[in-house]
């Protein structure tokens, strides 16, 4: 069987691979939906994996169990509080995550992010506006590059180690920043501009 890889998922496996490795010293025998949001939001997680909305780990827990990688290992309720349900890895879903892992770390994926979308469309729009909105982006970016080397110098007492994905996020966003800057000056400056007219006389262009 294929199985659909997503980060939320990822995250998933590796928390209950995490489970299963303290196991012996702990005696934890899973980890309910519940927790494994609170300890991504806690770790910091959240700035590379989506776990804002509940309801999308509780269809990704759901689909895993499907595709028989992760299994209930608990379930109960004490008094009026909802049910609580235990997840732990199968065989199965330790080999896939071990799997997902070691491939993630080693090949670059094509992904298909909105603004390189929106960028591909530009010429639809005036070179001024797109110069003010790339300005716009310029400052968020810059405001967003601050906040990442924050909190990596917050989170430096745990070492490096801890800290690998935001340095990635801090690194490509400075690359993104850097080139945004570059854009802007050439729109500028009119090294990068256009008319409905020139965008016409191309169009009617014979091919080469």
């Amino acid at each position: 069987m294929e199985f659909r890889r997503s980060t939320l998922a990822l995250a998933v496996l590796s928390l209950l691979a995490e489970v299963d490795q303290q196991e012996g010293e702990q005696q934890q025998v899973g980890m309910h939906p519940y927790k494994m949001q609170r300890l991504m939001k806690d770790r910091g997680k959240g700035e590379v994996v989506n776990v804002g909305q509940r309801a999308s780990l509780y269809r990704t827990i759901d689909r895993l169990h499907r595709q028989a990688l992760i299994e209930i290992r608990e379930s109960g309720r004490e008094r009026n509080r909802p049910e609580r349900t235990l997840y732990a890895l199968t065989d199965e879903g330790a080999r896939v995550w071990r799997e997902w892992m070691l491939d993630a770390l080693a090949t670059p994926t094509r992904e298909y992010p909105e603004f390189l979308a929106a960028m591909a469309f530009v010429p639809l729009l005036e070179p001024a506006e797109v110069a003010g909105k790339l300005t716009e982006r310029h400052d968020k970016l810059t405001v967003e590059l601050d906040r990442l080397q924050e909190q990596i110098s917050a989170a430096g007492q745990w070492g490096r180690l801890f800290t690998l994905e935001l340095e990635c996020l801090r690194a490509t966003t400075a690359a993104e920043l850097e080139w945004v800057t570059s854009v802007i000056k050439d729109l500028r400056s009119g090294g990068i501009s256009w008319s409905k007219e020139w965008l016409t006389a191309m169009a009617a262009a014979p091919s080469q």
